[in-house]
């Protein structure tokens, strides 16, 4: 186990059998003595995920370091919302546990909690699209990251593939979780432009480097942020923190991502013909979450295959009201419309992390999709938007999902059919 210094990164591979409970504390104590009380640290802001990363055993290390400091330390919680809605108490709850006090946790407003720091080039931004965008991007982020007179502030969250830039977290927690306006719709709408199927699981991706560049030298200077990353491996006993590194610059992102390439992304052996996928309640309330369910398979997706999305609480489509009306509106439709309705519609070309998020939730016609929802969202609003409908209940019973473990199945029709619990663990290809 490295021993970690005040500058000094450190990377644990718990091998297959992942992290234990031990290991674990001993490393939070690490982080906790090295970064925090042997500094002198009073006041510190921690930066975790919302109840999206549910597995993310952010949760727990949030949890732990609150256990440990707060006695001592100052401590406030900024969850990395992004465009999402603000936890509710039993979303705090479920993800942090009871110990915290709720007036700790501060909701990041991504419309207006935002101190503009700088300005990258246009030219830049048109080298990274290859000339096909052609604006200034504006990089600002939560006030309380850089004018909240924190000595601290810790991000904590997971290195996991990620459908706009190649894996998520790192200065993304901090640029895009806590931040907004141009460099959320912009780097989205990169990430679109670049191709999902060729950002998956890829370190070095234009979005990543659109967003380092902005984090580097724009928010570093001005605050002391420094990250520890969680990988999560999805075993048959349910998922286990397989690796955990903790550092200032990017090297701890860098291992974090190469651990995940390894037990984060599953080769199937043969084009997935028909996918089952399970979004779980607790996580997945929207399509604009839930759409994982297409990201992380359609690599893996056979031309003309059925992906069936088992989606009991989904009742929205976008987490924001007016990206809800935006999706409502122009629907999956593929690239080509989207883009479109882009170049016709000022509305859209406003919102380009709404207009991003149409053509990575759309299959281009190579596959169908088929969201089965309960009480939410109907079957009508289902097919305007471009998918296929079914009751929840019904698919759920039809396909037996209780205790069903990831991997081939033989279906009720006899023929095959691959299941996969939790898509935000991983990538199929």
């Amino acid at each position: 186990m490295n021993s970690l210094t005040n500058n000094t990164p450190i990377a644990v591979d718990g091998g297959t059998d992942g992290i234990s409970d031990q290991a674990f504390d001993v490393l939070v104590h690490q982080i906790a003595d090295a970064w925090v009380l042997s500094q002198g640290v009073e006041r510190l802001l921690l930066v975790p995920p919302d109840h999206t990363r549910l597995y993310s055993f952010a949760g727990k290390i949030t949890a732990k370091l609150w256990q440990m400091l707060s006695d001592r330390v100052d401590i406030d919680i900024l969850p990395a919302l992004g465009t999402h809605k603000p936890m509710t108490e039993e979303q705090l709850r479920m993800m942090f546990g009871n110990d915290i006090p709720l007036d700790r946790f501060v909701p990041h407003d991504w419309l207006h909690d935002l101190v503009p720091l700088g300005t990258l080039p246009r030219d830049f931004l048109e080298n990274l699209s290859q000339g096909r965008m052609h604006s200034e991007v504006i990089v600002a982020v939560n006030r309380r990251i850089v004018e909240g007179g924190y000595d601290l502030v810790l991000s904590i969250g997971q290195v996991v593939p990620h459908e706009v830039i190649g894996f998520a977290n790192h200065s993304k927690n901090i640029c895009i979780g806590c931040g907004g306006g141009e460099m959320l719709h912009q780097s989205h709408f990169l990430g679109a432009l670049s191709g999902i199927e060729d950002t998956m699981g890829e370190i070095d991706t234009p979005v990543r480097q659109l967003v380092d560049e902005g984090f580097y030298r724009f928010v570093a200077p001005k605050a002391d942020i420094r990250f520890l990353l969680t990988v999560v491996e999805d075993g048959s006993d349910g998922p286990r923190l397989r690796g955990l590194s903790a550092g200032k610059e990017s090297e701890c992102f860098r291992w974090a991502a190469q651990l995940s390439q390894q037990v984060n992304v599953t080769r199937v052996d043969r084009p997935l013909k028909r996918c089952v996928v399970y979004l779980d309640p607790r996580e997945f309330s929207s399509i604009w979450l839930g759409n994982k369910a297409i990201y992380r398979t359609r690599k893996a997706m056979a031309d003309g295959g059925m992906l069936t999305v088992l989606a009991p609480a989904v009742d929205t489509f976008g987490e924001a009201a007016e990206i809800d009306r935006l999706i409502r509106k122009y629907g999956y439709r593929g690239t080509a419309h989207t883009l479109e309705a882009l170049e016709a519609n000022d509305e859209l070309a406003e919102n380009l992390s709404a207009a991003a998020h149409l053509i990575h939730g759309s299959t281009e016609d190579r596959f169908s999709v088929e969201y089965c929802t309960a009480d939410g969202l109907s079957a009508e609003e289902i097919a305007a938007v471009g998918y296929l409908h079914r009751p929840y209940e019904q698919a759920a019973a039809e396909f037996k999902i209780d205790g069903l473990q990831d991997g081939w199945h033989e279906g009720p029709d006899g023929q095959p059919f691959y299941f996969i619990r939790n898509p935000a663990l991983g990538l199929w290809e």
